[in-house]
């Protein structure tokens, strides 16, 4: 009879520890599966990587809105690219909607003494910041202050899908690379309050 009351005894501790373990194992698949379901990946082109969501997110944008265009090279072309430097550079759509510019038909058609090229110098003064910014240096759900090499204050800040707000001008592409220069793509133009209403006749006389 004794012997009888230890088996029993034994059966419940393993029934008890086999239901254990199946609890366990229950909670952590379900666990990796809200995981899996709910996690945003991070977009980075850093290396040519880049998510697949992020890469679907960056394929909703028109193509002109993401597209670097002469005006922007030009812009580039301004900076040594040996040094670190991190620009948010306008659109070609951006540069042709907010300043009404267009470039000639080559880059050797704007000349120094060219109204386009001091606009353009303005702006990069605006958008460049004397150091290396990539998208995933920006933490989520806060803002962090740099200053460009004209001594504008720019707000950039981080969104769930991996593209930047700066300034209230969001991103088209980011982490793109010239030498040691980022390059983020802007779907409008940083510049301060005086440089925009310098700027509005030209839009009102274009309208």
């Amino acid at each position: 009879m004794e012997l009888l009351k230890k088996l029993r005894r034994r059966r419940y501790s393993l029934n008890s520890f086999i239901a254990f373990v199946v609890v366990v194992i229950f909670v952590s698949c379900l666990l990796v599966m809200l995981i899996s379901v709910f996690r945003l990946p991070e977009v980075s082109q850093e290396d040519g990587r880049m998510s697949l969501y992020g890469m679907l997110k960056i394929r909703r944008i028109p193509k002109e809105e993401r597209k670097l265009g002469d005006l922007g090279k030009m812009m580039l072309e301004m900076l040594p690219d040996d040094l670190a430097f991190t620009v948010f550079v306008p659109s070609e759509k951006a540069f042709r909607r907010d300043l009404k510019l267009k470039a000639n038909n080559t880059l050797n058609g704007l000349k120094e003494n060219d109204n386009t090229y001091a606009t353009i110098s303005r702006i990069l003064g605006f958008s460049a910041v004397p150091q290396k910014l990539h998208s995933v240096d920006v933490p989520f759900g806060k803002e962090i202050s740099l200053h460009s090499i004209s001594g504008f204050k720019l707000y950039v800040s981080r969104r769930l899908d991996g593209s930047i707000v700066v300034n209230r001008v969001h991103s088209a592409r980011v982490d793109l690379r010239k030498g040691e220069i980022v390059v983020h793509i802007m779907n409008g133009v940083i510049m301060d309050a005086d440089f925009e209403q310098s700027v509005e006749p030209d839009d009102e006389a274009e309208d």
